[in-house]
């Protein structure tokens, strides 16, 4: 457990740091240089994600139960993931109205990702991982718009087809996740 608290650590200090110290972080960006900052950023990021894995794989072989999700819960939270693939997908499709609506589509996408996870899943360790990521995603996304509010930032749209391209992407990376991936990968599969 304490690998996977320290992996949250480290993964949250550093995604964290546009939503608490803003000002910091561009005096910091100012001294290194943004492809220094990027590279320290990106080095203490995957040692918190590795950790992250690492520790909750862990506390998977010793689980602390506090509370047993009923079963449909499994089926809602496989049904939630699908708009968080689409919502992830849009975020790389340039010029999306999903994006122009949601504005930050990959942050809305990991706060329905965690919110699934979170009422399908009643360990401690579970807890602690998709309540952090849905806490984060919540804090995140609140402090992004603000921004693009003060910012005046407009998403410019493209044609629908881009949104079609989002949907088609994010539904067939759902579908390959959820049908080989999941199982492979974290050991649960989600239809059978």
């Amino acid at each position: 457990m304490n690998a996977l608290l320290a992996g949250l650590i480290l993964f949250f200090a550093t995604h964290s740091v546009r939503i608490f110290a803003e000002r910091w972080r561009g005096a910091q960006v100012e001294r290194l240089g943004l492809n220094r900052w990027k590279a320290l950023y990106s080095l203490v990021a995957i040692a918190g994600f590795v950790l992250i894995a690492w520790g909750y794989g862990s506390a998977r072989l010793d689980p602390v139960i506090l509370f047993n999700p009923p079963v449909w819960t499994r089926h809602l939270a496989a049904l939630l993931t699908l708009p968080a693939f689409v919502l992830l997908a849009a975020a790389y499709v340039p010029g999306t109205r999903i994006k122009a609506k949601v504005g930050h589509p990959m942050v809305a996408g990991v706060k329905v990702w965690a919110f699934a996870h979170l009422i399908a899943n009643g360990t401690l360790a579970d807890v602690l991982l998709f309540g952090s990521f849905l806490a984060w995603s919540i804090l995140d996304y609140t402090a992004a718009r603000r921004r693009d509010r003060a910012a005046g930032t407009v998403y410019v749209t493209g044609p629908v087809s881009r949104d079609l391209v989002a949907v088609a992407v994010g539904l067939a990376a759902w579908a390959v996740f959820a049908f080989w991936l999941h199982g492979a990968l974290i050991g649960v599969r989600p239809f059978g």
